[in-house]
């Protein structure tokens, strides 16, 4: 805010103008006049028409009687043409007062200039809003990535590709949801505040509830709650929720994310690997109009997944078949490596960060399979060897974008892997350590039917079909340092 903005201000104010108006009658989007009225010839004019649109000055230039602005509002730009003659003086002097930034109402017709730009013959101007800050240059725009994070109402007017992303993200998600319906599972809500946090191992957020005077935290994950709600009777059940983590902050992980989390009886997790896929080309189709694409250089057919184990991935991309090493060698093998390793890791653990070491040069669409039991305690036992897990994580340009399971669904097996999930994080004296959700074990002990579930990262899904190297690329508001 300037005192030039301020002196602009209060002059309009002293002219009889309101500066901060409460409503405009709008007749047309932007987008709308330029189709209906792009056949005009050069030259013509059609002025036995209203047309009222309304949107912030971009640009603004005064040729003595004529003046001209671009005005645009979120579905495109349009230029306007102003003449003496074709407003009242008192609008005519109130337009030489106007800023680029402001928003307008203008009624009028059309006007195609003799150089062919389509335009508003402007016969009435209305201040709607007097912008108080300039904004940045239209030549050099918005560079500046902190300030476009902070300020993303800022980047959202200079940057209209940004606007495209957000746009595609909405749609994203809509297609999510018609293609989830369409399979007859239902939309669901589980609670975001939690007596006891579950299904994801990550650090929660903490709070006080100050009418039972306790503690509560935010959730890391839905799963164990959508879980109820499957021995409750529903079969097939999603929430596309906001969950929060504790952790990293970087271009992967913002500590509030969007996630799909979704379950359906009597499948396995090789079902819902083709659920995941049909889920993605439908999604791809619906919103890209293609399955093809590029991210940062690669392309990609999301109609092409692989499906290897992590076993079998460590021997592809590392050289090293640890598929019958003892703990002594894969030790030896993690040194290699460069893995920081403790006296008391066991070979699952240790084979899991052997797969971490490379899991995000995996380009082409592919789900890794069966991981070491020790990632996670509510998935089943693979049937072949139970030193693994049914679970497979969907790859693809180097993001990871999902995690997925044949859920446990044997009370007694479940708790007794709960209760050692709750002793191996009391060991290393966490102080957000999960305690033991005894009322999940009771609903398994009702009976749940066997399912799969899947979670899959909205922000990443995004990332990948808009081709954007940050998560802070897809998130409207980004968490960021105090400025």
């Amino acid at each position: 805010m300037t005192e030039l903005s301020i002196k602009d201000l209060e002059e309009i104010k002293k002219m009889g103008f309101e500066t901060y108006a409460y409503k405009f009658d709008r007749t047309h989007y932007i987008e709308d006049v330029i189709k209906k009225y792009s056949n005009v010839k050069s030259g013509e004019r059609i002025e036995d028409v209203k047309i009222a649109v309304a949107g912030r000055i971009r640009s603004i230039r005064h040729h003595g009687k004529l003046s001209f602005a671009d005005i645009e509002d979120a579905s495109g730009k349009i230029q306007v043409y102003v003449s003496i003659d074709k407003v009242d003086k008192k609008g005519y002097e109130l337009f030489q007062r106007l800023n680029i930034g402001d928003i307008i109402g203008i009624e009028g017709g059309i006007i195609k200039t003799v150089k062919g730009e389509l335009s508003i013959l402007v016969k009435k101007i209305i201040l709607l809003t007097k912008a108080l800050r300039t904004l940045p240059s239209e030549w050099y725009g918005l560079k500046d990535m902190e300030i476009r994070y902070r300020q993303r109402y800022l980047d959202l007017i200079m940057n209209p590709e940004v606007r495209k992303i957000f746009i595609t993200r909405t749609k994203i998600i809509d297609a999510i949801r018609e293609f989830l319906n369409s399979k007859g599972f239902l939309e669901v809500e589980t609670p975001i505040l939690q007596q006891i946090y579950g299904g994801a191992a990550a650090k929660p957020f903490k709070t006080f509830l100050n009418e039972l005077k306790m503690d509560v935290f935010l959730r890391t994950a839905d799963e164990l709650y959508l879980k109820r709600l499957i021995v409750g009777g529903f079969e097939a059940v999603y929430e596309i929720s906001k969950d929060f983590r504790n952790e990293a902050i970087d271009v992967k992980h913002n500590p509030e994310f969007t996630q799909l989390e979704l379950y359906k009886t009597y499948l396995d997790y090789n079902g819902v690997m083709d659920l995941f896929e049909e889920l993605v080309r439908f999604v791809t189709k619906k919103v890209l109009g293609t399955t093809k694409i590029e991210y940062q250089g690669h392309k990609i057919d999301l109609t092409k997944w692989e499906r290897i184990t992590v076993v079998d991935a460590i021997k592809k991309y590392l050289g090293d078949d640890v598929s019958k090493m003892n703990l002594e060698q894969l030790k030896n093998v993690a040194k290699k490596h460069r893995i920081e390793i403790s006296d008391d890791m066991t070979k699952g653990e240790i084979i899991d960060n052997l797969f971490k070491t490379f899991d995000d040069k995996i380009i082409q669409p592919t789900f890794v399979t069966d991981y070491p039991r020790e990632t996670t305690p509510l998935c089943k036992l693979n049937r072949e060897n139970p030193e693994f897990v049914e679970r497979f994580e969907p790859f693809a340009a180097g993001l990871e974008l999902g995690n997925a399971y044949s859920e446990l669904n044997d009370p007694i097996l479940q708790k007794k892997f709960l209760e050692e999930q709750v002793k191996l994080r009391k060991k290393v004296d966490e102080p957000w350590t999960e305690a033991l959700d005894e009322d999940f074990i009771r609903a398994l002990e009702y009976g749940m039917p066997p399912l799969g579930g899947l979670g899959v990262g909205i922000d990443r899904l995004v990332m990948l079909f808009t081709n954007s190297a940050s998560i802070k690329d897809v998130i409207l508001f980004p968490f960021m340092k105090p400025e």
